[in-house]
């Protein structure tokens, strides 16, 4: 007889996603882009364009999944009930009369929700990803992290390269170069599914899929509530950094340290006499103008 936390986990691995959690993740994620500089003059000017890019942010981790396995990146589309619900949820966004949707979205309580059942989704398509990886190639352990990795968290990708298209796309925001919690969070799933998944790791899948997401909601409310964008993993990225990266500074001659610190120290400086000046310059102005 099965006890009351396996009954809870394979009930909960057994959920379906449409129609309440999809409509989260579409809601979360058409937010965010009207919320970027400039998109809702882009809707009502080129309503298509926007259309499309609210399916990028949408669909971004199905798509990139589909191009990394050699499939039509338009495979999303087939789906027509999930497209001409994410397009409902667009229209409504940018298009509803009053902006009563992003004021009723504007409540905390409302965001928190949202954002929770958007985290549930993350882990039904690290897993979903996972599965699909492994019928192309069988116990492919690297194509299976990257596939979940992708279909988890490569939206901010699609979306990077919709940016570089229109002209508008910054390096400082690039996810290979900075990578963002969503990112972070989703690889470690990734990693973590593909053991179990090849037998590695000596847990049920319904068990880990209850847990991962546990934390993924709860981390994610702890971070809105709070208002911070410490990653809550963030000292355990430190602790490796140092243990399979920083030995090597012990080894470098004294010379080689000294110049190591004088760069930060000069940095340090240099930053601080523009603060200075900045703050010379401001109190000019305001001296001329009590002139």
């Amino acid at each position: 007889m099965a006890s009351p936390w396996d009954n809870l986990t394979l009930a909960f691995s057994d959920m379906s996603m449409f129609p309440f959690f999809d409509v989260a993740h579409y809601l979360v994620s058409v937010m965010a882009l009207k919320r970027q500089p400039g998109s809702v003059a882009v809707a009502w000017k080129n309503p298509v364009s926007s259309w499309f890019t609210a399916m990028l942010h949408c669909f971004g981790g199905g798509i990139l999944s589909c191009v990394l396995l050699a499939e039509p990146p338009l495979t999303f589309l087939a789906n027509n009930t999930n497209v001409l619900l994410a397009s409902s949820i667009w229209y409504i966004i940018f298009f509803c009369p009053n902006d009563l949707v992003s004021q009723g979205y504007s409540f905390l309580p409302v965001q928190l929700l949202a954002a929770g059942m958007k985290e549930v989704t993350r882990t039904w398509k690290i897993v979903g990803g996972i599965k699909h990886a492994n019928s192309y190639y069988k116990n492919g352990w690297m194509v299976m992290i990257a596939i979940g990795w992708a279909r988890g968290a490569g939206g901010s990708i699609i979306t990077h390269f919709e940016q570089f298209v229109k002209g508008s796309w910054k390096p400082q925001g690039d996810e290979w170069l900075k990578m963002s919690y969503p990112a972070k969070v989703t690889l470690m799933g990734s990693i973590i599914f593909t053991l179990q998944h090849s037998e590695h790791l000596a847990i049920a899948r319904h068990n880990l899929m209850f847990l991962y997401t546990l934390f993924l909601v709860v981390a994610k409310i702890i971070m809105m509530t709070s208002e911070t964008a410490t990653v809550p993993f963030a000292s355990f990225e430190d602790t490796l950094n140092r243990i399979f990266f920083g030995w090597q500074q012990q080894f470098l001659p004294s010379e080689e340290k000294s110049k190591i610190k004088s760069s930060f120290s000069d940095t340090g400086s240099s930053t601080s006499k523009a603060v200075a000046g900045t703050s010379d310059k401001v109190k000019k102005k305001s001296t001329k103008k009590t002139e």
